[in-house]
């Protein structure tokens, strides 16, 4: 699984991927405020968690740099599903593990099927069903 890279807050738009507090979150807010007479510039970010959905805030000067989480998105194989969790093998490593299925996928899922899913920081998440 990647790991993250640095990016300049100062960069962070709206619908970035951002770490904060060691979690992959997406960013929902950016405002800067303007420098003072000795100061730096200020970015004020807001973000949401990509696996937990918190929001998370953090003020920081213009020029530093952050943790951008590097993505990884691959295809697996739903092998079975039990309630809410589905045992999938990827389609490369032939590697089988257990992933949430998504809310929005509840009803679609079904053992055969292929699937994209995202490895970010440790977490794999499924994000869409794959048109065979």
């Amino acid at each position: 699984m990647a790991g993250t890279k640095l990016s300049h807050v100062g960069s962070m738009k709206k619908g970035n991927y951002i770490v904060l507090e060691g979690v992959a979150c997406i960013v929902s807010n950016t405002q800067t405020s303007r420098p003072g007479k000795h100061g730096h510039a200020k970015v004020r970010l807001e973000a949401v968690g990509i696996i937990d959905g918190k929001k998370r805030q953090v003020v920081m000067p213009g020029h530093d740099n952050v943790e951008v989480p590097v993505i990884d998105k691959l295809n697996a194989q739903v092998l079975s599903i039990s309630g809410d969790m589905a045992n999938v093998m990827d389609m490369e490593s032939y590697e089988t593990f257990d992933m949430k299925v998504p809310e929005e996928l509840k009803d679609k899922l079904t053992a055969g099927m292929t699937v994209l899913y995202w490895g970010i920081l440790g977490d794999r998440v499924i994000k869409q069903i794959k048109a065979d």
